[in-house]
């Protein structure tokens, strides 16, 4: 079954597929706008797989979450913290941490441990 991730740009993007099996996981964009159209597309995407939200914690992200809620109702929300510059500014160690608590172990692209 597969799986999708929406997140808002495209570093964002870049940023999770550095992390997780792209063949595994879709991330979709919204490139920050929202309108009837990218919706309709969005849905059509994903029609009745499982999506994840992860967008930033700010003005703009939060207003996109509120849209995509209504949208997604059974979609599993992931966040990042205040601080952080977006999804693309935070560091990889919370990503990681974000997508074990969504349940992704299996799809995390885990870098190797430091040989210090």
């Amino acid at each position: 079954m597969p799986i999708y991730i929406i997140v808002e740009g495209k570093n964002d993007r870049i940023k999770l597929s550095h992390l997780l099996q792209e063949d595994e996981v879709n991330i979709l964009c919204t490139f920050g706008t929202l309108n009837a159209t990218k919706l309709e597309t969005l849905q059509e995407q994903v029609g009745e797989d499982e999506v994840l939200l992860f967008l930033d914690n700010d003005t703009s992200g939060r207003r996109i979450r509120g849209i995509l809620r209504e949208v997604f109702p059974d979609a599993i929300h992931m966040y990042t913290r205040k601080g952080y510059a977006g999804v693309e500014g935070t560091p990889d160690e919370y990503i990681i941490a974000q997508l074990e608590k969504a349940g992704l172990e299996a799809y995390i692209l885990y870098p190797p441990p430091d040989l210090i």
